[in-house]
């Protein structure tokens, strides 16, 4: 079993879609990021009456950070329906404010054919380059 079926496994062990109350909605997506120290974290998508939920991506993330860790490897996002799928918008943009390498992470599209894209070719033009120059 390959790095993306391992993510891809460890997405779905946590999907588990499930109404929480008549407001709120969980697991409909679910998402596994590997960092560059070689740990995994996953996450779902929180969906709430009032739009306050967040993304499978953001959820994993979160817990990336929570742990003490900030750079991004490799990404996957598991459908309702079992396919891979892209970050959203506000999902790609935290993943490029992470850090200055964040462009090179790798994003699972295809599962079967272990297609990847990088998140830097989905943000070619990104606005906070400058901000990372900066620092160095």
């Amino acid at each position: 079993m390959d790095i993306w079926d391992i993510l891809y496994e460890k997405a779905l062990s946590v999907q588990n879609g499930r109404v929480i109350s008549p407001f709120v909605e969980a697991g409909g997506v679910a998402a596994a990021i590997l960092t560059r120290k070689g740990n995994i974290y996953v996450g779902v998508c929180i969906d709430t009456a009032s739009s306050l939920g967040m993304c499978a991506e953001r959820n994993a993330i979160a817990n990336m950070l929570t742990n003490g860790e900030h750079e991004i490897d490799k990404v996957v996002a598991v459908m309702s329906n079992g396919a891979v799928g892209s970050p959203c918008g506000a999902c790609r943009e935290m993943m490029m404010q992470l850090s200055a390498e964040s462009g090179s992470i790798e994003i699972l599209t295809d599962l079967a054919s272990k297609k990847t894209v990088r998140l830097a070719d989905l943000l070619p033009d990104w606005w906070g380059k400058d901000r990372f120059a900066c620092q160095k």
